[in-house]
C-alpha cells in the first residue's frame, strides 16, 4: 500500500502492516492538510495525536478502575418462579442465547455493576435474554424499563403476573 504526502512523497506500507492504516474521515467535502514527511508540522501532528491517545488511555484506565471499585446490587440466584417464567418461552434457546443468558445472570449475581452490551441480528433472541434479566430484577423488587420493538407479549405477561398478586418474591 502507498500513502501519499505533500509534494508527492510516498510511504510504502507492507501488506502485513495494513492494520496500522485507517481511512481518513472528516466533514463532507473537507480535505486533509498534507504534511511533508519529517517536517515540523508533521512532528507536531504526531505529537498531538500521541498526546490525545495517552489522555484517552489514562481516562479509560481511570474509568475501569472506578468500575472495579464500585459495588452494585447483588441479585439472588434463580428461583422456581424464574424457572417457570423461562419454561413459558415458546422456543428453545440457541447455544449462543444460552451463553448470553448465563453471562447476564452471572453479571447480575455479581457485586460488580454490570457492564455488558448484548447485540445481534434481528430475530436472534435478544429480547428473550432481556426479558429473563427483567424478570430476575422484578423478582428482587427492582424497577425495570424495557424499550424495544418486539417486547409487548412478555411485558404484558409480566404485568399480568404482578397485577394478579402472584409476585415472585412473595
Amino acid at each position: 500500500m502507498v500513502l501519499e504526502y505533500a509534494d508527492a512523497a510516498r510511504l510504502y506500507v507492507p501488506l502485513t502492516r495494513l492494520d496500522l492504516v485507517q481511512k481518513y474521515r472528516s466533514a463532507e467535502g473537507a480535505k486533509p492538510v498534507l504534511n511533508h514527511l519529517g517536517s515540523q508540522a508533521w512532528g507536531k501532528t504526531k505529537a498531538r495525536v500521541r498526546k490525545a491517545m495517552k489522555d484517552m488511555t489514562d481516562e479509560l484506565v481511570k474509568l475501569y478502575a472506578q468500575r472495579q471499585a464500585a459495588r452494585g446490587h447483588v441479585f439472588p440466584a434463580d428461583t422456581e418462579w424464574m424457572k417457570e417464567f423461562e419454561d413459558s418461552f415458546e422456543y428453545n434457546e440457541t447455544g449462543d442465547q444460552a451463553q448470553a443468558i448465563a453471562d447476564v445472570k452471572r453479571d447480575m449475581e455479581s457485586q460488580l455493576p454490570m457492564d455488558r452490551l448484548l447485540c445481534g441480528d434481528v430475530g436472534y433472541g435478544k429480547t428473550e435474554v432481556a426479558m429473563r434479566a427483567a424478570f430476575k430484577a422484578l423478582s428482587d423488587n427492582k424497577q425495570v424499563a424495557v424499550a424495544g420493538a418486539d417486547y409487548g407479549a412478555r411485558v404484558s405477561s409480566i404485568t399480568r403476573l404482578l397485577s394478579s398478586g402472584l409476585h415472585p418474591s412473595r
